[in-house]
């Protein structure tokens, strides 16, 4: 695949392709920006299975197998939320990858314990059967912005954290 464009969205559709590797996206506060940027790279259809919009908890446990426990224990901004989307988006999706983002975009909602800017980035790997190598890895973030600054900080730092996390797969 040759991208004109030196973008992260453009070096992970690369990597993806070079791979035989497939992503899908499971988004909450970025509601489709995620998987936007991704498929604005031409060719994208070669690696994006496809992205989920889980707003609701209830969309998170129906689309995604998000547990009530996780949910009523931590909240829908939480470590164990964002894996768990991360982990449900690639084994419904059957991907090699899987995205997850979750938190508060503002400028409300937000308390002393989950302020404004607070996210959770999910990044699930589906390693070949019997290696023991799956992963689940959840980062937590507080970006400064207004709500279309978290939003797009957010998917731009989604983006790198898959990127990373293929970076660290390649190596071993």
């Amino acid at each position: 695949m040759d991208t004109s464009t030196n973008t992260i969205e453009a070096t992970l559709g690369d990597r993806l392709t070079a791979r035989e590797e497939t992503v899908a996206v499971a988004e909450s506060l970025t509601g489709g920006l995620l998987c936007s940027r991704l498929t604005d790279i031409p060719g994208a259809s070669a690696y994006v299975d496809r992205a989920v919009v889980t707003y609701s908890n209830r969309s998170k446990q129906t689309a995604l197998g998000v547990s009530r426990e996780a949910l009523d224990a931590h909240g829908a901004v939480s470590e164990p939320v964002a894996a768990e989307m991360a982990q449900g988006m690639r084994d419904t999706a059957e991907t090699t990858w899987a995205i997850s983002t979750t938190g508060i975009a503002g400028p409300t909602g937000g308390t002393d314990e989950k302020p404004v800017g607070l996210v959770y980035i999910g990044v699930a790997y589906a390693a070949p059967w019997g290696t023991d190598e799956s992963f689940v890895r959840v980062t937590r973030h507080v970006f400064d912005g207004d709500r279309a600054a978290v939003k797009s900080t957010t998917a731009t730092e989604a983006l790198t954290a898959l990127a990373r996390a293929i970076d660290d797969v390649a190596e071993a």
